[in-house]
């Protein structure tokens, strides 16, 4: 009970400390430039966002990403969160599940999700790479996940004074996840990116989805730094892959693999430029989280109300009728972006 009451802190401890985190990385979206259509000879009510995730219908590209594990704290938002996916039927993932298999106690802090967006709904299980066949299957079954997160985040444990040391061993775990769990795997970062040496380890063991959660969003060295008093970590708030080049890496490997472009996804633009560039889902997480603890459920509502308007207001002025077209749509990368690649 011990080690599931220091659990349960630690992840409202994350929260906080990312309510107060200051270190800003760059996405590089704004090394995207993409022109604006004049005549786009279309009707803004005829702007088409709907699409298919996961082998369900859902209204716009967009999924509310993992935030927080479980616990009375992490019910309330997962309550909050969940009835936002429900409105305006979107993809959720629950934050990561590892506490839910030591402690019955916190499962009805993610069985609430399922409950409030019913079976039509898009939901997502998260456990970690070393997580086993049965956690695995306990996981979603605890949900009725459509999909499992695998999260990856080395960089996180090891700023963590608790965190894991063994990272080995992770891939081939993953690979027999993926060949004995018949719903999609889906392999996550925590917010320092996914490059696309690994993104091919990953599709050659057969995952199809992957969320790339690159830098210029919560940065869990931060975040570790500020809870660890044992060693300073700041020379290493920079550490990670943006968000942009992750996403243009990854996508260069085949048009069957789904990605979910995550980190530091704040604005409709941001959510614009990475369907632009080629992805299938874009996730907001952090930006919301800040509108639902500081501000209140209604901020966080219209806050993603405005997202989406905003995301058509986008595509109408790009000439673009649906996400299809979207996808199209002709782009250029300027300055350090294009120096990267």
């Amino acid at each position: 009970m011990k080690k599931d009451i220091f659990r349960k802190d630690r992840k409202k401890q994350h929260i906080e400390e990312y309510l107060k985190s200051n270190f800003k990385n760059t996405t590089m979206f704004e090394y995207i430039y993409i022109e604006h259509n004049s005549l786009p000879e279309l009707n803004f009510d005829e702007i088409d966002t709907s699409t298919k995730f996961l082998g369900k219908n859902v209204d716009y590209p967009i999924m509310i990403n993992a935030i927080t594990g479980g616990g009375e704290f992490s019910r309330e938002i997962n309550r909050d969160l969940s009835y936002l996916a429900k409105k305006y039927n979107i993809p959720m993932a629950v934050g990561s599940q590892t506490i839910a298999l030591e402690n019955l106690e916190t499962q009805d802090s993610f069985k609430i999700v399922r409950e409030t967006m019913g079976n039509e709904g898009v939901v997502i299980a998260n456990l970690s790479g070393h997580a086993s066949l049965d956690e695995i299957q306990y996981a979603m079954e605890l949900i009725d996940g459509d999909a499992i997160q695998i999260h990856l985040n080395p960089a996180q444990e090891l700023a963590m004074k608790e965190g894991d040391r063994n990272f080995k061993g992770i891939l081939n775990n993953i690979e027999k996840i993926v060949l004995n769990i018949e719903k999609p795997i889906i392999v996550k970062e925590v917010g320092f990116g996914i490059c696309k040496n690994v993104a091919e380890r990953l599709y050659e063991i057969g995952v199809r989805y992957i969320d790339i959660s690159g830098v210029g969003g919560t940065n869990f060295i931060e975040i570790e730094n500020r809870r660890n008093d044992e060693i300073d970590f700041k020379d290493l708030y920079s550490w990670g892959i943006p968000t942009a080049l992750a996403l243009i890496k990854c996508r260069s490997i085949s048009k069957d693999l789904n990605i979910i472009s995550s980190g530091g996804i704040k604005t409709s633009l941001d959510i614009f430029k990475s369907l632009v560039l080629g992805a299938n889902m874009v996730g907001i997480s952090g930006e919301l989280l800040k509108y639902l603890v500081k501000d209140g459920f209604e901020a966080s509502d219209k806050y993603l109300g405005d997202l989406i308007y905003k995301l058509k207001m986008l595509m109408l002025l790009t000439g673009s009728k649906n996400l299809n077209e979207l996808v199209q749509v002709p782009y250029k990368i300027t300055g350090e972006l294009k120096d990267l690649l």
